[in-house]
């Protein structure tokens, strides 16, 4: 599918597909957002190659999975963006690839399923006015958009993240365990993007660009809006992480101490009974020349000197406490 917003020199916006490309190159004064969403890859080289962009920025916008990242080439700059299809507040998320190749006069973006953010912008003239200002704006609200997405499950998810927390001080369980687990695997990949996005927003801020002029004060005002958020995004990822980590750490600590007591209680109930069994022991042996066999109250001598060993320790385990 192939979505195009052509600003003219006079002001008008039209919306549109491929015959607006034509109009484009005629208006030397007008401006073009192109959006291809899921198109064949051999349609989306031709069109690239068109607009003059470089075989290696096309190599990459076009690869399936590639690190964020951006890239300067003469005529043109790759942005290569993270975003998402969908987010839930359990961390549940499908990634895809954004690739957004930014001109003078033209924003190009690439995506293979539906992008929330782009979306958005081109249901709304939020994008109209972004296209006015220059390509570059919108690129940038896009990221932003989308790091916003990201950010409200993030909040959601604090909320679920509180109450497994107390769930596990209440009742822990294997269950609950595996869970935090699952959550603090999603929250590496999480930061890993995260991380690589605020990279991408520090070169923005501390390089020149030739189409992300950092003397444009507009421009350097929406890059610092969108580094901004991603490095809220990535704090907060690590913090989640960290709690998940302290949860894992707190119940297996927990589960140690409930170890340490029932193993207690196991080895006072085997010191009490190892001097008793030793007594038997001694008096089952059935030799025929042992003189408390014959006593008439050997028996009842013998049980009661265990009764007392058994609760004389009994009582000295409880003094010291290890009952």
């Amino acid at each position: 599918m192939m979505r195009t917003l052509l600003l003219e020199a006079d002001g008008r916006v039209t919306r549109g597909g491929e015959e607006l490309v034509a109009r484009w190159r005629d208006d030397v004064g007008s401006r073009i957002w192109i959006d291809l969403q899921g198109e064949d890859q051999v349609r989306e080289r031709e069109l690239l190659q068109a607009f003059g962009c470089h075989p290696l920025a096309i190599d990459d916008a076009q690869r399936e999975r590639h690190p964020p990242k951006i890239e300067e080439f003469d005529d043109h700059t790759l942005i290569l963006y993270r975003g998402i299809s969908s987010f839930d507040a359990e961390l549940n998320f499908v990634p895809q690839q954004v690739a957004f190749l930014l001109g003078q006069r033209f924003l190009i973006s690439l995506h293979p399923g539906t992008a929330l953010s782009i979306d958005r912008l081109l249901a709304h003239h939020e994008g109209e006015t972004l296209l006015r200002l220059s390509p570059e704006h919108v690129a940038l609200k896009v990221m932003y958009i989308s790091a916003g997405y990201y950010l409200d499950s993030l909040l959601e998810f604090e909320n679920a993240l509180s109450d497994l927390e107390d769930a596990l001080l209440e009742d822990g369980s294997d269950t609950l365990m595996r869970r935090v687990i699952a959550y603090r695997s999603r929250l590496v990949k999480m930061r890993r993007v995260f991380r690589y996005h605020v990279g991408i927003t520090q070169e923005l801020t501390a390089f020149d660009y030739q189409h992300l002029p950092r003397d444009n004060e507009d421009t350097l005002h929406a890059i610092n809006d969108v580094h901004e958020r991603f490095e809220r995004l990535h704090s907060l990822t690590q913090m989640y992480y960290d709690i998940c980590g302290d949860l894992i750490d707190g119940y297996i600590s927990l589960s140690s101490h409930q170890l340490n007591i029932t193993m207690r209680v196991l080895t006072v109930i085997t010191a009490i009974f190892v001097p008793l069994t030793f007594i038997a022991g001694i008096y089952g042996m059935n030799f025929a020349n042992m003189p408390e066999l014959a006593y008439r109250w050997g028996y009842f001598v013998v049980l009661g000197l265990m009764l007392a060993i058994g609760l004389g320790l009994l009582w000295l385990f409880r003094r010291r406490k290890w009952l």
